[in-house]
């Protein structure tokens, strides 16, 4: 059974509760997203980007 979810929606849903739960510093919340963008225009955006996809294939299990 794989369930359909907007990636934005999980990023979204783990945020908010990591915030309500956690309540880290605004400046903390500011600078890893600012980093996190920051770090999608680099050469680490591919390994990035293949670690990503491969999580998903485990979540899925869709891996051989």
């Amino acid at each position: 059974m794989n369930v359909e979810l907007p990636l934005i929606a999980v990023i979204g849903l783990i945020g908010y509760f990591g915030i309500r739960l956690f309540r880290p510093p605004t400046w903390l919340v500011v600078v890893l997203l600012l980093g996190g963008f920051l770090l999608a225009d680099t050469f680490i955006a591919p390994a990035i980007d293949g670690g990503t996809r491969t999580g998903v294939d485990v979540v899925n299990g869709t891996t051989d």
